[in-house]
């Protein structure tokens, strides 16, 4: 019978070889850490180095300028400032009225996702938000491609000899490389240029920002406004079909007269299609939200935090150089103003060092007059485009006109926003009275909507009036529902105008598709 020896390891030389493998792994990633920061050093001699900065915002930058509007426009009038609200600031603690019966319908299956979380779900998804986002990187090469010219440039090429002459079996290849010296800023201002109008991509990509967040908030908004007048409509289906029925008994019993069921089935007919009509609305924004978010939203409600208002500064001064629209007007006048710098600077020369080698075959070189000889030249050269038939002061011209359209395009923004800002404030303070209006009528068409039925079983009133009553009622709680969802929808429209979304929807540190705004 065979014995099997048990497998013996000595821990002493298990120790000098994992020892051997540990010195050579930490030799061999020494070397490779030398050998890349070689590389790394020799291709930054080469090219401009690999910057993703772009990718973050810091908007202690983009916003680090004072707007003042203009005194005269083409000798027009002085543009108006915003000043401090002077009107009667709402109350608004009617918003939150019906925010109980808001989510009742759905509190006992549905999920509850927060306003907050549905925004930063739809932005970080949104390819609205993606293609600015690549175009913003696109502009970013594009600084690179300005600051290669601070690089050596290598030309290569080959020629033929004269196919007339006796020469033209000859090649002559030559290479060529050309190193920046003195340009007078001209690539300084080009990459200026360029820098600047990476400005106007990132605030493009915070304006695309602030445009979903904002349809999200408005389309969750809708949704909510669709549901709970569903359930008013509900309300008065039911309660137009009560008196049917009663109208109905008591023309079965001859109490009454056999058209009052005829008039109330006509009121039912009009519930029940009100009642369709806000159920299509109702699926009509659940698709759209199922576009923004990815999923389906039907069986899921949403929480509208009380701060909503208050996020907003609705009767604050808007701080313009903070939103995205302002920040990228602003932009494009940095960007008139290099590209005006930069016409001005090319009628400047350029020096640079220019070395060169040629090596002709089958033939002589035409530099040296010897066969199949090599010739190499080093020196100075000085470049400039004196004139080019009145193109450079035209190109001034033009540049010129382009700044002031980019200023008057600065202005004519500040003009909308505040524009937007006072519209704004006065519909939501007028929508806040007209709330209180539809309370007090709601009140008085509820009891008198009680007093119509008892007069109706003494026969003292009609099934019309009856029913009119109840209608009159469920119109006024559907008014005032509309009206409170009006109010918030106008808050997050002013929240987008004032550039306050980041901060009211909570999307600043946080990464959007690659893309961070840091306040």
């Amino acid at each position: 019978m065979l014995i099997a020896k048990k497998p013996t390891i000595l821990l002493k030389s298990l120790s000098a070889v994992s020892l051997l493998v540990l010195l050579q792994n930490n030799g061999y990633t020494q070397e490779t850490s030398y050998l890349k920061n070689i590389k790394e050093g020799v291709t930054g001699f080469i090219k401009p180095k690999d910057d993703q900065s772009f990718r973050t915002v810091q908007l202690k930058d983009l916003t680090d300028f004072k707007y003042q509007p203009d005194t005269h426009i083409g000798n027009q009038n002085q543009l108006p400032i915003v000043k401090p609200y002077t009107g009667q600031k709402a109350s608004l603690n009617n918003l939150y009225l019906e925010q109980a019966q808001t989510s009742k319908a759905y509190s006992s299956q549905a999920k509850i996702l927060s306003l907050e979380d549905a925004i930063q779900i739809a932005v970080k998804r949104n390819p609205n938000i993606a293609q600015t986002i690549s175009t913003l990187a696109g502009q970013n090469a594009n600084i690179d491609v300005a600051k290669a010219q601070y690089y050596p440039q290598l030309k290569a090429g080959m020629n033929t000899g004269d196919f007339t002459s006796n020469d033209k079996g000859r090649q002559l290849y030559s290479v060529e490389a050309n190193q920046l010296l003195y340009d007078f800023g001209k690539v300084k201002s080009s990459v200026t240029t360029q820098q600047n109008k990476l400005a106007v991509e990132q605030a493009n990509v915070l304006i695309s920002i602030d445009d979903i967040s904002t349809q999200t908030a408005r389309d969750i908004l809708s949704l909510l406004r669709y549901r709970n007048i569903i359930k008013i409509a509900q309300d008065q289906l039911n309660g137009v079909s009560r008196l049917h029925e009663i109208a109905r008994l008591r023309a079965d019993a001859g109490i009454s007269s056999n058209a009052d069921p005829v008039q109330a089935q006509s009121y039912v007919e009009y519930a029940r299609s009100y009642l369709i009509t806000q159920q299509n609305f109702l699926k009509q924004q659940e698709q759209k939200l199922r576009t923004l978010l990815g999923f389906d939203v039907s069986q899921m409600d949403f929480n509208i935090p009380d701060e909503f208002v208050k996020q907003s500064g609705l009767y604050d001064d808007p701080e313009m150089n903070t939103i995205p629209t302002m920040i990228a007007a602003k932009a494009e006048i940095d960007v008139a103003q290099s590209q005006k710098k930069q016409t001005q600077l090319s009628a400047y020369p350029t020096i640079s060092l220019v070395g060169s080698v040629s090596k002709a075959l089958n033939g002589q070189n035409p530099n040296t007059g010897l066969e199949n000889d090599t010739d190499g030249s080093v020196g100075v050269q000085m470049s400039s485009n004196f004139y080019q038939g009145g193109a450079l002061g035209s190109q001034v011209k033009a540049a010129n006109f382009a700044e002031q359209a980019a200023r008057a395009k600065l202005n004519a923004t500040y003009l909308d926003i505040m524009d937007q800002t006072q519209i704004a404030r006065e519909s939501i303070e007028n929508t806040d009275k007209q709330i209180w209006v539809l309370l007090d009528r709601e009140r008085s068409t509820a009891k008198t909507r009680e007093l119509y039925e008892e007069q109706y079983k003494l026969g003292k009133r009609s099934i019309l009036d009856l029913l009119s009553s109840e209608q009159s009622y469920q119109s006024s709680r559907i008014e005032r529902e509309a009206a409170r969802f009006d109010i918030y929808d106008t808050i997050a429209l002013y929240i987008k105008v004032t550039g306050k979304s980041r901060n009211a929807y909570h999307l600043n540190n946080i990464q959007i598709q690659g893309f961070e705004v840091q306040p």
